[in-house]
């Protein structure tokens, strides 16, 4: 197991800096120019527009400000574009409009980011796995069908769609009508007295219909995948040794056979965790999450290169190690995969 990780961390280096390069030739390739939004004031004298250029770094050729973003620039008096200690060593420089450090800003919104896919991920294995098995188990019936078209439907609807829509009828309309209405943003409800809220109530009222919304992809992915394996496994012999002895139907499907349907789940973990924090990007957005996901998009309207290149580097170290997770998850549940 230890030489498999070690193994598969080595292969995953020249992914991690191909990624890395790629990310910033090409967001610094993108139109806007850091020192132009900083100085929209025409009375900034070209000589101050130039000094300002050489403090962030980017009168440097593109690859001298790769290699500096990489392993710092500690010989430059003031840097303040890029990090003065490289972000291999876990410092992405300053945001150009907070004037703080990138990370600073990571972790006050990680936790409410975990907390949105984390809820995300449970819902959709705890609401796909008993579909998947139960429309194995009645195949070719209403259920089954009803399932699979759902399936499809919440693949192809687009996350942002789905959110405004259910804004709209459960937080507005429902409103209009005296209904009980969802909160239509935040993380919790402001009050007068306190700014952050401490019911947790309220935390449950403002959390699952994001985290609803999120998870329709994990669920479509997972009954599907649930169905095709319980299908294999049903017509095994052991299979047909439980119904011999007398064992119930219920316990034959939901025991003995999910046990061994659910090991393919293991390869499909590590890109969902991923998948839900892109997907989270939109969510966060449009339901006013204060998460990763709302603080990348900001970045990308105001142009903040520091902060945008952090989320793609975080992005990138995420896929690799989610991919990773799925790989020693199925070597651990399925004795037959040796991992060496």
């Amino acid at each position: 197991m230890t030489r498999y990780l070690l193994r598969r961390l080595l292969q995953a280096i020249p992914t991690f800096f191909g990624i890395t390069l790629l990310t910033f030739f090409i967001v610094h390739s993108a139109p806007g120019d850091p020192v132009l939004q900083q100085t929209f004031d025409p009375n900034i004298s070209k000589a101050a527009r130039e000094e300002l250029r050489r403090r962030l770094g980017v009168d440097e050729p593109i690859l001298a400000q790769y290699v500096s973003w990489l392993i710092g620039n500690e010989w430059r008096r003031d840097p303040d574009l890029l990090p003065r200690r490289g972000i291999l060593r876990g410092d992405f420089g300053n945001s150009l409009n907070e004037k703080r450090p990138v990370l600073q800003m990571i972790s006050e919104r990680l936790g409410a980011t975990l907390l949105l896919t984390g809820t995300a991920t449970v819902i959709g294995y705890l609401v796909g796995v008993p579909i998947g098995v139960y429309a194995a188990v009645k195949r070719g019936r209403l259920f089954d069908s009803l399932s699979r078209v759902l399936s499809v439907v919440l693949n192809a609807v687009p996350g942002f769609w789905l959110s405004l829509v259910v804004i709209l009828l459960f937080a507005v309309k429902f409103r209009e009508w005296g209904l009980p209405a969802i909160p239509s943003g935040g993380m919790y409800t402001l009050t007068a007295g306190s700014s952050r809220g401490s019911d947790l109530m309220d935390r449950l009222i403002h959390l699952l219909p994001p985290a609803l919304v999120l998870a329709t992809g994990p669920i479509a992915s997972v009954s599907r995948l649930m169905r095709t394996q319980v299908l294999e496994v049903i017509r095994q012999d052991y299979i047909r040794s439980a119904r011999a002895r007398g064992l119930r139907e219920r316990t034959i499907h939901f025991r003995h056979a999910l046990r061994n349907a659910l090991i393919p789940l293991a390869t499909l973990l590590g890109p969902t965790l991923t998948g839900l924090v892109g997907g989270a990007v939109i969510t966060e957005t449009v339901w006013s999450w204060p998460g990763l996901g709302r603080l990348f998009v900001n970045a990308n309207f105001q142009r903040d290169y520091p902060v945008i290149l952090a989320g793609f580097v975080i992005g990138a170290v995420g896929v690799i190690l989610g991919n990773l997770l799925s790989d020693v998850l199925y070597g651990v549940i399925d004795p037959r995969v040796s991992l060496s």
